[in-house]
């Protein structure tokens, strides 16, 4: 199991940015957009859009996937 962050390349409403997480992180957001039956890009869209300028996308996402998981 690698600790180090990984890039991936996502389309945020049309324009590609990278986010480096976890491969834990991943695996988790992936989880979550196919049992919410939505496409990653579109919930990262959404995570975007919400998360504010004081907090980096990755760090929204991490904290997007935490909360899912202590939801429940």
């Amino acid at each position: 199991m690698n600790n180090r962050p990984r890039k991936h390349s996502l389309t945020l409403r049309g324009h590609r940015t990278s986010v480096s997480l976890e491969d834990e992180f991943w695996s988790t957001f992936r989880k979550i957009a196919a049992e919410d039956g939505r496409p990653i890009n579109d919930l990262a869209a959404e995570i975007d859009e919400s998360r504010g300028t004081d907090c980096g996308l990755a760090s929204a996402i991490r904290l997007f996937v935490l909360r899912r998981l202590t939801a429940s």
